[in-house]
C-alpha cells in the first residue's frame, strides 16, 4: 500500500489547520502567513555566552550555566555584535501536532544583512510545544539592533506519511526543550528524568 507524499503546506492550508487548532501559533496573525510559511517574530529575552568562567567547552562534560539572560528595556534594542553568537526566542509560542513538522529558515532580506537566525537547529519533531530558541549570529563588521516584535525568521510545515508513535515529549524520549518559554541554552549530555 502506497503512503501519500509528504509535502510542504501551502499558506490555505496553513490557515485551515490553524483555525481548526492542529497548528497553534500564539500569537496569531494571519498577515504574517507567506506562501508556504509563516512569519515568526522575535522575542523579547536572548542569553549571552559568559566567555570568562570557563576555557573550552568539553563535549564529555558539558558545562552548565554558560550563559546569562538579557532582556532589553521596553522599546530598547538587543546589540549583536561583529563576530558574537547568542540565543534568542520567538515571541510566537508553537505547538505541533503528531503528524506535522516544521522547519525554522532565516528571512532572506536578514541573511544579506549578515544576521543569521540558526545555526543548526532548525528542525520541530511532530508533538513540539513551546518558542523556538534562535542561534544569532553576526557574520559582519558592524554590529546589528534586533528590536522585539521584528519579523526574524519563517516557519514552514510539512505533512508526515503517518503520525509519529512517539511524538517529541513522549516520556521514552527526554526531549529536553519541550514547554520552553525562554531562549534556552543547551542541555548536551544531560540526563532527562521522568
Amino acid at each position: 500500500m502506497s503512503q501519500p507524499p509528504c509535502s510542504v503546506l501551502s499558506d490555505a492550508t496553513i490557515m485551515r489547520m490553524v483555525a481548526a487548532g492542529r497548528i497553534k501559533l500564539d500569537p496569531w496573525d494571519e498577515d504574517m502567513v507567506q506562501p508556504a510559511s509563516v512569519d515568526l517574530r522575535l522575542g523579547g529575552s536572548f542569553r549571552v555566552f559568559s566567555n570568562h568562567r570557563i576555557t573550552a567547552i568539553d563535549l564529555r562534560e558539558p558545562p552548565t550555566e554558560l550563559t546569562e539572560q538579557v532582556v532589553p528595556p521596553d522599546g530598547e534594542p538587543f546589540v549583536i555584535h561583529p563576530g558574537e553568537f547568542c540565543l534568542g526566542r520567538t515571541l510566537e509560542h508553537v505547538e505541533l501536532p503528531d503528524d506535522i513538522v516544521a522547519r525554522i529558515e532565516g528571512k532572506s532580506s536578514l541573511g544579506r544583512l549578515g544576521l543569521i537566525v540558526h545555526a543548526t537547529a532548525g528542525f520541530c519533531d511532530p508533538g513540539w510545544k513551546g518558542t523556538l530558541t534562535l542561534e544569532l549570529n553576526n557574520l559582519t563588521r558592524v554590529p546589528i539592533k534586533l528590536y522585539p516584535g521584528l519579523p526574524i525568521a519563517q516557519l514552514s510545515f510539512m505533512t508526515l506519511d503517518a503520525p509519529a508513535q512517539r511524538p517529541y515529549g513522549h516520556k521514552e524520549l527526554g526531549s529536553h526543550y519541550q514547554g520552553q518559554v525562554e531562549a534556552t541554552e543547551s542541555r548536551y549530555g544531560v540526563t532527562q528524568t521522568t
